[in-house]
């Protein structure tokens, strides 16, 4: 018998999340904020942020009222092409890396040649040579 307290979260519970988290910090939101307008604490927010806790229907719109956006503007990554979704799925995935968002929110800020230098640091410092990852860095992806 499968022991479902051991389940991996779901890739779509874990890019919705990773969309609320998004959206939540980019208006400058705290978790603790979220909490207090939808009633649940910080800790189910974390969860729900984390794929860990799946979000009904009936919460989605509370926290969409919150982070004073639509619903569908949470939803949008999960519903495109699958080519398209996968590739929204994969970027949600690795914003949930600790300071994905704030590198992000820097690079922004950097002039384009400034911008170009970061990228061929980091890719001399990861061993990520040219345009994209390599088939080892892929695959354990």
């Amino acid at each position: 018998m499968l022991d479902t307290s051991i389940r991996a979260p779901d890739p779509m519970d874990i890019a919705l999340g990773a969309a609320v988290r998004i959206r939540r910090r980019t208006i400058g939101l705290s978790q603790e904020a979220l909490a207090d307008q939808c009633g649940v604490s910080f800790q189910q927010i974390q969860k729900y942020e984390n794929g860990a806790n799946r979000i009904s229907f009936s919460r989605l719109v509370q926290i969409a009222r919150a982070l004073k956006c639509r619903v569908t503007d949470l939803m949008d990554v999960l519903d495109g092409p699958d080519r398209e979704t996968t590739t929204d799925l994969d970027m949600l995935t690795r914003m949930r890396t600790p300071g994905a968002l704030e590198l992000l929110v820097a690079y922004e800020r950097l002039a384009p040649e400034s911008r170009s230098s970061l990228v061929g640091l980091l890719r001399s410092l990861t061993g990520a040579g040219g345009a994209g990852r390599s088939k080892a860095t892929a695959a354990s992806a």
